[in-house]
């Protein structure tokens, strides 16, 4: 079995890559979706987007890390994904699966899979540039606004070459509600001959091998799952169903604003912090503690020192 640590949209940035990575069980990084239009976009795009480019397509602890595209021209699609490949990218993600108003407004993501001919043409355009070696995944929902097309979508998606494909076990207008619909996967499960991975409402161990049992998938991709708790993975693949500790959580916080706040314009550094502690406080109180104490504080070393208090007790 294999983990991989979902593409989330203005939450899973490099920082938290880094760092959930980092706590072991992962075996590949998806990376925030970039955008493609119409043309091949700049170097400096790829690297804003992916830094891990910089080290070959690898996390600090050599996690490998896979840029993933968002788009609906095939051409430049196509384009794009070569030049991900030649920078480093550890093969290229297709995204056809965002709910975003804004993104399937302009044809892309979910609303994609109202036309399965669509992901057939960009699937296949993609695979045809990626050199031998490199997979070519791609990410689906259910569907849009229901199920009716997604045994055809995932067909399309397999026929066009794709070597891997990811469920996301809900549909565009489900959102994030809970459930995840895991056995409408294991339903057609059976016709597709590339490994599936299994995501959505995977919050604790139980969860994960519920849905590998439903969905009668081979691999499991942990999204909000693992922004709440970073050793999810590890702890899958374990078997257990202890979390760690407030003060090895703690360390991992420190170690996040210590990154954020150096690297980040300090404009927006209080509120991405703000944002991880947020899901934290799901898992640890003590998480709630600290949100609350800093939620109204934007001063670097207001919150710094507040950290650091939590930290020493």
């Amino acid at each position: 079995m294999k983990i991989y640590l979902a593409p989330m949209e203005g939450l899973a940035d490099f920082y938290l890559r880094k760092l959930i990575a980092k706590t072991g069980g992962y075996d590949l990084v998806v990376t925030e979706f970039l955008r493609v239009v119409d043309q091949l976009l700049p170097v400096h795009v790829f690297y804003r987007n992916a830094p891990e480019l910089h080290n070959k397509g690898r996390t600090d602890d050599s996690t490998p890390v896979r840029l993933q595209l968002l788009g609906n021209q095939p051409e430049a699609l196509a384009l794009n994904a070569l030049r991900a490949i030649e920078l480093g990218s550890q093969g290229i993600d297709l995204n056809f699966g965002c709910p975003s108003k804004t993104v399937n407004k302009s044809k892309g993501g979910a609303v994609l899979l109202n036309e399965p001919e669509t992901l057939y043409q960009v699937v296949k355009a993609v695979k045809n540039v990626v050199p031998a070696g490199h997979i070519t995944s791609a990410k689906m929902r259910l569907g849009f606004n229901d199920n009716n097309l997604m045994v055809e979508c995932a067909d399309a998606i397999v026929q066009a070459g794709a070597d891997e494909l990811t469920i996301h076990a809900r549909t565009k207008a489900q959102g994030y509600v809970p459930p995840a619909f895991w056995h409408l996967v294991g339903e057609f499960r059976a016709r597709i001959p590339i490994p599936v991975i299994i995501n959505g409402e995977i919050w604790n161990n139980a969860d994960a091998h519920r849905a590998l049992v439903e969905s009668k998938c081979d691999h499991l991709m942990l999204g909000r799952g693992a922004i709440r708790q970073p050793w999810l993975a590890k702890q899958i693949k374990d078997n257990k169903n202890d979390i760690e500790s407030w003060p090895m959580m703690l360390l991992l916080v420190r170690e996040f604003w210590a990154l954020v706040r150096l690297q980040m314009s300090e404009k927006y550094c209080a509120g991405r912090l703000k944002q991880w502690l947020h899901y934290l406080k799901e898992i640890y109180p003590e998480a709630n503690v600290l949100f609350i104490d800093i939620r109204r504080l934007t001063d670097i070393q207001a919150i710094t020192t507040r950290i650091e208090k939590e930290l020493n007790g």
